[in-house]
């Protein structure tokens, strides 16, 4: 008999771990902006998620070929676009609508985590920060039937939203809570900003991230959700509609 071929478990990513073990390619063509990258192990589809090394100088993005979120891991970024320049330093994030062009400068090299939505809709161009500090409002709380406990306070801006409204991106915060475990049909890259989580995937696997953590849950992935303290962070979802 022939044994039936594993069943890989959608789960979440650790992406500092991943940075941390990627290689990326020793020859490659074009800008480092777009070619010196390392991608993620994911299914072909809407998302693809790459570790992107830069060296020191600078170089000239013309036309960015779909929306991305990135991140920067460390190292300082310079992006001058015709709609203005953006600044990033260590675990700051800033959204590249699809159609950009850009000059990046970074004057000791950076590493940053691109996840970009493949298959974007055509948007006015533009280099969106993240503004950590915003003014949250108030949103929805996880499904009562999924919650073991309280109902949490939730609240939200949002930054960017592609003109689809299948690509959110901004910063989220609540009070502590448990959620039992859900299908993801979505993908979401967090970074989170305060407080820690813990989550428990359909295989049983369990993951602890805090303060710093850069995560990403698969889409198709079913996990739980435990924070017993109050938890912000810095999001980027693409959920199709």
């Amino acid at each position: 008999m022939t044994a039936a071929p594993a069943v890989e478990t959608r789960s979440f990513r650790d992406l500092r771990a991943f940075a941390a073990s990627a290689t990326i390619p020793a020859e490659t063509h074009g800008d480092p902006y777009l070619a010196s990258r390392a991608a993620l192990d994911l299914p072909a589809g809407p998302v693809s998620i790459h570790l992107v090394v830069l060296p020191q100088g600078r170089g000239r993005v013309e036309a960015l070929p779909d929306d991305e979120f990135l991140i920067l891991l460390d190292g300082a970024l310079t992006l001058e676009g015709a709609e203005g320049t953006t600044q990033l330093a260590a675990n700051q994030s800033a959204v590249s609508v699809k159609g950009t062009g850009f000059t990046w400068s970074s004057r000791d090299g950076a590493r940053l985590i691109a996840m970009r939505r493949i298959g974007s809709p055509d948007a006015a161009p533009a280099i969106i920060p993240i503004d950590e500090s915003a003014a949250l409002e108030p949103s929805g709380a996880p499904l009562a039937e999924l919650l073991v406990g309280p109902t949490p306070s939730c609240r939200n801006f949002t930054d960017y939203r592609s003109t689809d409204t299948e690509f959110v991106c901004g910063t989220w915060d609540s009070t502590p809570y448990h959620r039992l475990s859900m299908a993801y049909r979505h993908y979401e890259l967090m970074h989170l900003l305060d407080g820690s989580v813990t989550f428990v995937d359909g295989a049983g696997r369990t993951g602890t991230f805090g303060k710093g953590d850069i995560f990403l849950v698969e889409q198709g992935a079913h996990c739980s959700w435990d924070s017993r303290e109050h938890v912000k962070k810095v999001y980027a979802i693409y959920r199709p509609a």
